[in-house]
């Protein structure tokens, strides 16, 4: 499981997560909404440890991510990580972006991480573009690429930030389809984004952030249909 425990972080006198305290267990898909600079974002990068934190802590399958003893590398390899932008290489194709990190992290043999890599192109629907390059992609192919690459890693958690904001409308459709499918297979997620509908339908948990606090976490129906505070009523209202 990931568990948060009063994590706080600062950017210089910029205060951003005050105080959070969430637990996410193996199999469980949790999206986290609100509004702009409330901290979600930076939440996944620290539990990432992309990102120091000022206090609390944060576990992962009871490995303290930001302790001095932990190593980093190591402990990234369980956890996935995919941005609103998918910074593929544009001069190798969709297939050798794929196998890279299970080449140079893993030490993985050529034949192995491209197997594995094709798999999970296929598995997200891109099975026709293992030679094509980046730039052929549209953009919802380009974020499901990302995807893939993230999966060949084998992690046990994904975290998801806004992967579908830097997309034209019709393309959102398609990756939020590929976020359904590992959710129905079990994968451990926490999804930042602005999707009600996909919060509403995949999560098992929904949570609302405002200004740097978690200031509601619940079921989706009860968050969507019968929201307890003030802030969360009025995000909803907003984006409805």
């Amino acid at each position: 499981m990931i568990e948060i425990q009063n994590v706080h972080k600062s950017f210089g006198q910029l205060e951003v997560l005050k105080g959070i305290d969430l637990v996410v267990q193996k199999g469980e898909v949790v999206t986290v909404i609100g509004g702009s600079g409330s901290g979600k974002s930076t939440l996944l990068t620290c539990i990432n440890g992309l990102e120091p934190i000022n206090s609390g802590k944060i576990l992962v399958d009871g490995t303290e991510v930001h302790a001095k003893s932990t190593n980093l590398n190591k402990l990234r390899r369980k956890i996935g990580i995919v941005f609103q932008q998918w910074n593929a290489f544009p001069h190798l194709t969709v297939l050798e972006n794929v196998t890279l990190a299970p080449r140079k992290v893993l030490g993985m043999a050529k034949a192995e991480a491209e197997a594995i890599a094709e798999r999970q192109l296929m598995h997200v629907g891109l099975g026709d573009k293992l030679l094509a390059y980046p730039s052929r992609l549209s953009g919802g192919q380009q974020q499901r690429m990302a995807i893939a690459r993230a999966l060949a890693m084998a992690p046990d958690y994904m975290l998801f930030d806004e992967v579908t904001s830097a997309l034209d409308p019709q393309l959102v459709g398609e990756v939020l389809e590929t976020l359904k499918m590992l959710a129905e297979e079990g994968m451990t997620m926490i999804c930042v984004t602005h999707e009600m509908a996909f919060a509403r339908d995949v999560s098992k948990r929904v949570a609302y952030f405002h200004q740097g606090v978690m200031a509601e976490i619940g079921a989706p129906e009860q968050i969507f249909g019968d929201p307890q505070h003030p802030e969360t009523r009025k995000f909803l209202a907003s984006v409805r």
